[in-house]
């Protein structure tokens, strides 16, 4: 042990050289900064499922892990319209769903924004309008942006989401 201990003393201790600074921890920064100037808080996102088949809500669940950490981005999904920003929107509006719908648009305080996520909120998808389906979301409500993909990936979604706050208006 001791003829260890005198090869360390007489080389040193030899490791990498530190890593540089962390450029997702600076755009996390600047994100968590333009969510604080155009909303004072944290950016409050209500999700409504108008009938989908559930592939965008494990899409939409993926962001709320360790990787992407929506929560440490300064966006906060919540259980009431009363308390959201911005509704995230799924599916094609099947008939079932229209009132509902219609109701959780007019309980989100303005000023509101409307993402559209996945190609059945955007387009109606294979339904497309049908006696079980009124389509596109924007059918039924104002969409502010749409997500194209069956499913967008998680990165896709919180794109739509950062392009919906900093859109002027």
């Amino acid at each position: 042990m001791l003829k260890t201990l005198r090869k360390i003393a007489s080389i040193g201790v030899v490791s990498e050289a530190a890593p540089g600074p962390d450029e997702s921890l600076r755009i996390r920064r600047l994100l968590d900064e333009r969510i604080s100037s155009v909303l004072g808080r944290a950016l409050c996102i209500r999700h409504v499922d108008a009938g989908s088949c559930n592939g965008c809500e494990l899409e939409i669940q993926a962001l709320g892990n360790p990787y992407y950490n929506l929560e440490g981005c300064n966006i906060r999904l919540v259980a009431s319209p009363r308390h959201a920003d911005l509704l995230l929107v799924t599916g094609p509006v099947v008939r079932n769903m229209e009132a509902a719908l219609k109701r959780v648009y007019a309980a989100t305080p303005d000023p509101k924004l409307v993402v559209a996520v996945g190609d059945c909120g955007c387009t109606g998808g294979i339904l497309g309008e049908c006696p079980a389906s009124l389509g596109r979301v924007s059918n039924l409500i104002p969409v502010d942006v749409a997500v194209p993909g069956c499913p967008p990936n998680p990165v896709r979604i919180l794109q739509g989401i950062l392009t919906a706050i900093s859109a002027p208006g």
